[in-house]
């Protein structure tokens, strides 16, 4: 199970686990409990991999940032959300040198660290996403450029064809 899965429902704490679509939301349980609650449209819900945060040249996604936690404490939880602001904020600066001081709060970096210490105790580990391979990419490439020029030579037709019929 990847990010894909796992919500952050606000007004409830903890994540949730997508587990079942209904017709007004959907179903979701409790990392931590275990106790399933239904979840209309009207919450306001953030999957975790959506979520990125700001850095000074680009954004990056919550799953890499959780990676290199993961990477740095070797699979074990982080320092605690509820450490003072400056342990936190060198914490981060650690794990994501360039984040935007200015647009990333402590707030956001207490969430961060607390969810990230939620999955690892309730033993999910896995925050890579779901990308293919080099090689898919480069065919996806491929195949882009291969439409780009074929609508190209398209269009060159259709330009041909109009003169012509102008010419007549």
């Amino acid at each position: 199970m990847g990010l894909e899965k796992i919500l952050s429902i606000s007004g409830k704490p903890g994540l949730y686990e997508l587990t079942a679509q209904t017709r007004g939301g959907f179903v979701a349980k409790s990392i931590t409990e275990g106790n399933k609650i239904s979840v209309n449209v009207r919450h306001n819900v953030s999957l975790l991999s959506e979520i990125a945060v700001y850095t000074y040249t680009e954004e990056v996604p919550l799953g890499t940032i959780f990676q290199k936690i993961h990477e740095k404490e070797d699979g074990k939880t982080a320092i605690d959300h509820k450490a003072s602001k400056k342990e936190l904020e060198n914490y981060f600066a650690e794990v994501l040198p360039d984040y935007d001081v200015d647009r990333v709060y402590q707030s956001d970096i207490k969430k961060i660290i607390q969810w990230y210490n939620l999955l690892v105790t309730n033993g999910f580990t896995d925050f890579s996403r779901e990308e293919p391979a080099d090689e898919d990419k480069a065919e996806v490439e491929s195949k882009k450029e291969e439409n780009g020029k074929k609508e190209v030579k398209e269009e060159e037709g259709k330009k041909e064809d109009k003169s012509k019929g102008e010419e007549e």
